[in-house]
């Protein structure tokens, strides 16, 4: 494992701007310039799901740069293995789920992460509170609820800290996504999302404060390729993605498409990868954007560990189309050491039992990879600011 002070790899950027925006952010957020967020929304398969490598890379951002709020949530669990750290969720039964990977909404609208959640009947509810223990997550100043307006739509009231904000009817004539926002004193808080009837239709809930700092949203779909992303209604995706605003994206898949092999065919792999991409860019075109690779991944025959093929074809993939569409792009395999490498994971501990996902120890490592990584990136870039070459 690298030590501390350097990635064993670093960001490659051919284009050598496609981090400017982030680090702009960043730079803002580190002279403290009033109302300077550095947004990251991170997607990602079940690894970012249960805040793995997520919930290391915000700490880490945060410790440096200031804790601004800890970002978007699902309005509930959407999988079994879905969890956040550093925040306090809760919610009740009665939300019907619809997810990119299935069971499918008609309309193809699942709000920034992927999901849509529709209540069954009046009483189901959802809460979001600060943190109660630990050094991150502890106050907020602002809370945002993602819903949408149709024609269906029903009731919901917020509550922030047991009392009554406001109700809204969900209801309209047209379907349009809507964000609720409300302002709290920076601090500890608790929201609730009630349903008063059948209807109400929520994506989920985001966290953030008024002081500078970064925001890491951990956006990660159980079972998702990169390509899936592409369920949701193109133009309501582009809007959820301006309403966030983030002023860095990540794309963190490759597992699931490892488990299909070559069955889906790789120059499909790679146009629909390039497809979701170019989407998202469309939308966010001040914004940077980041691929981490792949992890590779093994089987074991005997006491043998044999790394599957497909991964560094996916890894030159994912390289190819971030250089291609203007994003970064972080070598995880080659980090790890190639081709092999999982066996040796876990055999420190470090690698999941099911050779294809990291242990907790192995995820904490990747995350602290891609902060070392983008530090030295930012590093590099401040010096050439400051050399007059932006």
């Amino acid at each position: 494992v690298a030590s501390e002070g350097k990635p064993p790899r670093p960001i490659e950027d051919p284009s050598g701007k496609a981090m400017t925006p982030f680090f702009r952010a960043l730079a803002a957020v580190e002279r403290k310039a009033p109302g300077s967020i550095a947004r990251v929304t991170y997607f990602g398969d079940s690894i970012v799901a249960s805040d793995f490598v997520t919930a290391t890379l915000r700490r880490k951002l945060q410790k440096r740069f200031g804790d601004a709020g800890h970002g978007f949530m699902l309005m509930a669990n959407a999988w079994p293995g879905y969890f956040h750290n550093d925040v306090v969720r809760s919610a009740g039964p009665g939300w019907q789920v619809s997810r990119v990977v299935g069971p499918f909404a008609k309309d193809g609208l699942y709000g920034l992460g992927g999901v849509s959640f529709r209540s069954q009947g009046a009483g189901v509810f959802s809460r979001f509170a600060t943190a109660e223990t630990g050094s991150y997550g502890r106050a907020v100043s602002r809370f945002a609820v993602d819903y949408l307006k149709h024609p269906e739509g029903g009731r919901m009231e917020i509550k922030i800290d047991g009392e009554s904000r406001e109700t809204i009817d969900t209801r309209a004539d047209a379907v349009s996504s809507a964000i609720a926002t409300y302002e709290v004193p920076d601090g500890p808080h608790a929201l609730e999302v009630w349903a008063r009837g059948p209807g109400v239709r929520a994506f989920g809930v985001w966290m953030e404060r008024d002081t500078p700092g970064v925001v890491l949203d951990a956006i990660g779909i159980q079972g998702c390729r990169i390509r899936f992303l592409d369920k949701s209604d193109d133009a309501h995706f582009a809007e959820q993605l301006r309403a966030r605003n983030p002023s860095l994206t990540v794309f963190q898949y490759g597992m699931n498409e490892s488990e299909d092999g070559e069955l889906f065919p790789l120059d499909q792999v790679e146009s629909t990868m390039k497809a979701v991409l170019d989407q998202v860019k469309a939308a966010l075109p001040e914004s940077s954007c980041l691929l981490v690779g792949p992890m590779d991944r093994a089987d074991k025959k005997g006491e043998v560990y044999r790394s599957r093929p497909v991964i560094p074809k996916l890894a030159a993939i994912q390289r190819r189309v971030a250089g291609q569409v203007g994003c970064g792009y972080f070598d995880t395999f080659g980090a790890m050491g190639g081709s092999g490498s999982m066996g040796v994971w876990v055999q420190r501990g470090l690698g999941g039992a099911d050779l294809a996902h990291p242990s907790g120890a192995g995820a904490e490592v990747i995350g602290r990879w891609v902060y070392l990584a983008l530090m030295e990136a930012y590093e590099a870039w401040k010096a050439e600011a400051a050399a007059g070459r932006p």
